[in-house]
């Protein structure tokens, strides 16, 4: 079994599910542990007329999941974490944010992208598919550039789950300049990316990233790689999990990693 370490609940501006009904759906489904990595998306401008609808109170936040540690110590091991939406201008806003809060495991996103979220339809309008994709992309590593202070980065092709033909066009070959860059980054800085099983979710058929980036990822060096269904809905939780041994041995892991106290632990497959 695996452990599943990108869940939202309730404090998620886009998760309607308490933090205790996911941890009983985790519980029933025989996971190893969980985390929860809930959104906090500073200066989320997609919705000007509610800008702190992917902000959270982290005292409270704090408290909840501490106490649920406590409540499911003997049941299930339950992990603090957080995904932060990064844009460069919020560096030092994520730095005294971590400053503050003891997590375990800290998810580097892209949600915004020069003021538009690539789940929004008016992200593509007025170019091309590629050109949008491009554009996301480039903001990784504007992202990665302006703060290294994560675990490992989500979702890295995650603009595929939205865009006009989702991934029918799309493959890694067609960005592997900037991809790579972003890979060669990211394990520079010793950090790792996630295998988000939301891609099948989605009808792609595939994880995000897709398995050549995941390929490329290992073949530039890369080994760590965390596990997520990126669940809003506890019947989400650990989604399509069944295929990631045989699909993650394809693509070169033996293993898989999950973060406690920021620190890396390496499970096998």
């Amino acid at each position: 079994m695996f452990w599943d370490t990108h869940m939202h609940s309730s404090f998620s501006g886009d998760c309607d599910s308490a933090p205790q009904t996911m941890i009983e759906a985790a519980v029933s489904k025989g996971l190893l542990g969980i985390c929860f990595t809930d959104h906090m998306d500073y200066d989320y401008p997609v919705c000007p007329e509610n800008p702190t609808i992917f902000t959270f109170d982290p005292c409270a936040y704090d408290h909840t999941i501490h106490q649920l540690q406590r409540e499911y110590a003997d049941r299930l091991p339950v992990l603090y974490g957080i995904e932060l939406g990064l844009q460069p201008h919020l560096k030092d806003r994520h730095k005294q944010l971590l400053e503050k809060q003891s997590f375990d495991f800290v998810i580097g996103s892209s949600h915004v992208v020069n003021g538009k979220d690539p789940y929004y339809a008016s992200y593509y309008e007025g170019r091309s598919e590629r050109e949008a994709y491009l554009e996301y992309f480039v903001s990784i590593l504007e992202n990665i550039r302006a703060f290294q202070d994560f675990d490992v980065y989500g979702h890295i092709d995650y603009v595929v789950r939205y865009g006009p033909d989702k991934n029918t066009y799309y493959s890694y070959a067609d960005y592997a300049d900037v991809i790579d860059e972003i890979l060669k980054q990211l394990i520079h800085n010793g950090k790792g990316i996630e295998v988000n099983t939301a891609g099948f979710k989605y009808g792609l058929g595939h994880p995000n990233p897709c398995e050549d980036i995941l390929k490329r990822y290992r073949e530039l060096g890369g080994e760590i790689l965390t596990l997520g269904a990126d669940a809003h809905q506890p019947e989400h939780i650990a989604y399509d999990f069944q295929r990631l041994p045989k699909l993650l041995q394809t693509c070169g892991f033996s293993y898989y990693t999950v973060f406690k106290n920021r620190k890396a632990q390496f499970i096998a497959l």
